[in-house]
C-alpha cells in the first residue's frame, strides 16, 4: 500500500518479524551461540611438587634438612627418613617437635620425650639400635611410625657414617 507521502509500506508480515523484541531476541541468540562455540583458552594443569628421589642419608647429611632457610623438614624413624615438610608448623623451626628436624627421632618418639638428651650427640658414631627400650616404648614408636607412614613420604633411609651404604649419602 502507498502511504500519504507516496512511500510504499512493507507488508504486515515483515513488520511483525522485524519488531524490536524479535531483534533483541535474535541478538541474544547470536551472543549465546558465540559464547558456546568461541575458541577456549587451552587448559593447563597445575604443576605438582618436584619429584622426590629416594636417598641414603647419614646423620650428618640429614642434619641440614631442619626446615631453616625454607629447606624441607626430614625426620628419621627406625632408619626410614620421612619428609614431614607438610607438617612444618609442628616439625619445623619454632614447632613443638623442632628438635627432631634433620635428626633420628626414634628414641624421643618412643620415650615420648622432646628433650635434647634423646638425640644422638655423636653424628659420626653408630645409629641408636634402641635395644634398651621396653615393650611400651616400642609400641609408642610403632604407633608414631605408622602415623608417619600414613601421612608423609619416605624419602630415604638412614645409615651410620661408617656403613658401606654411607658412600651413597650425599
Amino acid at each position: 500500500m502507498d502511504s500519504a507521502d507516496g512511500a510504499v509500506s512493507p507488508p504486515a508480515e515483515v513488520m511483525s518479524i522485524a519488531s524490536p523484541i524479535n531483534l533483541i531476541l535474535l541478538s541474544l541468540f547470536v551472543v549465546v551461540v558465540y559464547l558456546q562455540f568461541r575458541p577456549k583458552a587451552p587448559v593447563t594443569l597445575p604443576s605438582g611438587p618436584p619429584p622426590v628421589v629416594f636417598r641414603t642419608f647419614t646423620p650428618s647429611t640429614l642434619l641440614p634438612f631442619d626446615g631453616n632457610d625454607e629447606r624441607p623438614v626430614y625426620i628419621a624413624v627406625r632408619g626410614r627418613v620421612f619428609d614431614v615438610t607438610p607438617g612444618r608448623n609442628f616439625y619445623g623451626p619454632g614447632g613443638p617437635y623442632a628438635n627432631f628436624a634433620g635428626r633420628d627421632a626414634s628414641r624421643g618418639l618412643a620415650c615420648q620425650s622432646f628433650d635434647e638428651e634423646m638425640l644422638t650427640k655423636d653424628l659420626k658414631g653408630p645409629l641408636d639400635e634402641l635395644k634398651d627400650l621396653d615393650e611400651e616404648q616400642l609400641e609408642n614408636l610403632a604407633s608414631w611410625e605408622a602415623r608417619f607412614t600414613e601421612k608423609y613420604l619416605v624419602v630415604g633411609k638412614l645409615v651410620a657414617e661408617g656403613d658401606l651404604e654411607a658412600s651413597k649419602a650425599s
